[in-house]
C-alpha cells in the first residue's frame, strides 16, 4: 500500500513556471552571498587551533549522514521506491543549510563553530555534494537492479553537472562575498545581518509558492512523505548528536553539530532537481520508460519545510537545557 502511494508521486506533474529554476538559483546564490559576509578569517583560524570539533562536525556530516541515510533505505526497501530513495540520497549529500547558523545561536551552541562548518561544508560542496549523490546514488542504483527494485538499471548520476552547477550556486557566491566583507568592511556591517534575513525570506516565499499551486496534490500524499523526512531528518539530528557525544566534545558543541548535521541545503537539492541540464527529462522524467523524479522532488521539497519546524523545536529544547 505504502510502496504503491509513493511510486504514484513520481508521475505526478507539479505545476511550476518555466524560470522556477533559474529563479531559485539566484535566490540560493543570494543566501550564500549573505552568508559569505559573516564569514571572517579570525574565527576559522580560532576554531582550526581546535580541530576536533569541526573534523568531527564534517566527518558526520560528509560521511556518516550519507552513510546512515543509505542504511536507512536498506532497511525500509520493501517500503521504498527508487526515486524517493534518490530524494533522500540528494537530501544528504547537500552541505548545511542556511539557517543552520541562526539556529545554533537559538539554542546557546557554539556559534563560530557552526558558522565554520556551514562555510567549510558549502565551499568544499562542489566537490563533496556531487561525489556523495553520485557513490550512494550509484550504489543504491546497483542494489536496486540486482533486487529487481529497479526495472531500468541505466540512469546516470551527472557528476560533472553536478560539479559545475553547486560551484556556479554555492562556491562563486561564496567567494564573492568574502572579497566583498574583507573589501567593504564598513558596509557589510551594516548590511549583512538585513540582507541575510531578506535573501532567507525570499527563499521561503519561493519554496511556500511551489507548494500553494500544487497543494492538493501535497494533501493527498503528506502523510506517507511527512513520516518517511520525519524519521530521516530525526536520524541526520541523531547522527550529529551521537556522534559528537561519544567523541566526548563539549555540550555546547555537541549542541551545534546537532543541527549542523540536521539542517540540509535541501534548496541546493531543488536547484539540482530543476536543472535540466543535470536531471535531463528524456531520462530522468520520461513517461515512455517509466523513470519520473517526482518522489525526489516531493522529499526534497517536504524536508526543506520540516527541517525548520524540527530545527526550531531541537534548539528550544537546548535552550531550555542549561550546559
Amino acid at each position: 500500500m505504502i510502496k504503491e502511494q509513493l511510486a504514484s508521486l513520481d508521475s505526478v506533474n507539479l505545476a511550476l513556471g518555466s524560470g522556477t529554476g533559474l529563479i531559485m538559483s539566484i535566490v540560493l546564490a543570494l543566501i550564500m552571498f549573505g552568508i559569505a559576509l559573516g564569514i571572517k578569517v579570525d574565527t576559522l583560524k580560532n576554531i582550526f587551533i581546535k580541530p576536533k570539533s569541526i573534523i568531527t562536525g564534517l566527518a558526520l556530516q560528509w560521511i556518516f549522514l550519507p552513510l546512515v541515510t543509505f542504511l536507512l533505505i536498506m532497511a525500509m526497501n520493501p517500503l521504498l521506491t527508487p526515486m524517493v530513495s534518490l530524494g533522500m540520497i540528494l537530501v544528504a549529500s547537500c552541505p548545511g543549510g542556511n539557517i543552520s547558523n541562526f539556529m545554533s545561536s537559538f539554542s546557546k551552541g557554539n556559534i563560530e563553530l557552526s558558522v565554520s562548518m556551514t562555510a567549510v561544508s558549502t565551499v568544499f560542496a562542489p566537490v563533496i555534494t556531487p561525489f556523495n549523490f553520485w557513490f550512494w546514488g550509484n550504489l543504491y542504483l546497483k542494489f536496486a537492479a540486482l533486487s529487481g527494485t529497479l526495472t531500468i538499471p541505466h540512469l546516470v548520476i551527472p557528476f560533472g553537472e553536478i560539479f559545475k552547477t553547486v560551484f556556479i550556486i554555492l562556491g562563486i557566491p561564496i567567494i564573492l562575498g568574502v572579497l566583498f566583507a574583507r573589501c567593504f568592511p564598513k558596509v557589510t556591517e551594516k548590511i549583512k545581518g538585513p540582507f541575510n534575513y531578506f535573501s532567507i525570506a525570499v527563499f521561503l516565499v519561493m519554496v511556500l509558492g511551489m507548494f500553494i499551486p500544487n497543494w492538493h496534490i501535497f494533501i493527498e500524499y503528506i502523510i506517507f512523505i511527512f513520516i518517511l523526512v520525519l524519521i530521516h531528518n530525526a536520524c541526520a539530528f541523531g547522527t550529529g548528536y551521537v556522534g559528537a557525544t561519544l567523541m566526548k566534545l563539549p555540550r555546547i558543541d555537541r549542541r551545534s553539530i546537532t543541527i549542523e548535521v540536521g539542517i540540509q541545503n535541501s534548496g541546493l537539492g531543488l536547484t539540482m532537481l530543476l536543472n535540466t541540464a543535470i536531471f535531463r527529462p528524456e531520462i530522468w522524467n520520461n513517461p515512455e520508460t517509466g523513470v519520473m523524479y517526482g518522489g525526489m522532488l516531493f522529499v526534497t521539497a517536504w524536508w526543506g519545510i520540516w527541517h525548520i519546524v524540527s530545527g526550531l523545536a531541537i534548539s528550544s529544547v537546548f535552550r531550555r537545557i542549561k550546559l
